[in-house]
């Protein structure tokens, strides 16, 4: 069976695609489903099935199944089919949360802290939390698991005001920072709400370090999750660096086109 070969315009436009090329598109919309738990039993449909929704070549298909085998996701197992055995946690960018806010509900949340203490922060994490040179600050290291498994590495510094409290109120409160997001706790510590963040993502390869602490393959996706918290009065409170298995954690938004045309650039019309 051969693939058909859409494209805009007409058969046969566009640039001719391999079976590489099909097989990867293949995989995208299956690896999708796979993460959204989208298959009764976790079990994926026979590839008959397959080659008839996807209009390709069993080859093809068989291409795109061992895409997701070789991340992790799926197996083959005899007189079963191909079975879902990796699975991912959706994380929303667009509310502020902590990350246990959003899991707790797919398994039991924990932190390992790995350190806990009062530096001289670097001179550039100084400047984005609004501190004075040679200021210290509160930093803190914790790798986040979810039912056992190691899901992020979450390095945080603090400002004295905010990250001093928090760790007195550890202190005091046995298993807090195990068990708690930041950001709860800052609140909780502090008694001032958080207000907005500021956040970007990007793709990298961990160092073998990262990957031993992680646990995950040398060579596996890593989301790299950079968040400035300002209180709710508009100080900086909290820098994070989140390193995120990328292969089981997805990061979630809604956006609205619309609201292009009545954010602040209109407001300078009035």
């Amino acid at each position: 069976m051969r693939d058909p070969k859409p494209g805009p315009g007409g058969e046969g436009a566009g640039v001719p695609l391999t079976r590489a090329d099909r097989a990867r598109t293949v995989a995208s919309v299956l690896r999708r489903q796979v993460l959204r738990g989208a298959f009764p039993g976790g079990v994926l449909p026979d590839e008959r099935a397959l080659i008839a929704e996807f209009g390709a070549s069993r080859n093809t298909v068989r291409e795109a199944l061992g895409v997701l085998r070789d991340e992790g996701l799926v197996e083959r197992r005899r007189g079963v089919g191909t079975v879902v055995v990796g699975r991912a946690y959706e994380h929303p960018l667009g509310e502020l949360s902590g990350l246990a806010e959003v899991l707790q509900r797919h398994g039991a949340v924990v932190n390992e802290v790995r350190e806990a203490r009062i530096l001289r922060p670097p001179l550039t994490v100084a400047r984005r939390l609004a501190l004075p040179e040679g200021s210290p600050a509160v930093y803190l290291e914790r790798l986040r698991r979810v039912d056992g498994i190691p899901l992020s590495l979450d390095c945080t510094y603090l400002i004295p005001e905010v990250g001093e409290a928090l760790l007195a109120h550890a202190g005091k409160t046995p298993r807090a920072l195990e068990n708690h997001d930041v950001f709860d706790l800052i609140e909780t510590a502090t008694g001032m709400p958080l207000g907005s963040a500021e956040v970007s993502v990007q793709a990298t390869v961990p160092d073998p370090a990262t990957c031993a602490v992680l646990e995950m393959p040398e060579g596996g996706a890593l989301l790299a999750v950079e968040r400035l918290t300002f209180l709710a009065d508009g100080r900086p409170a909290d820098l994070e660096f989140l390193h995120l298995r990328g292969d089981r954690l997805t990061l979630h938004a809604t956006l609205d086109r619309a609201s292009r045309h009545t954010g602040p650039a209109d407001s300078s019309l009035l």
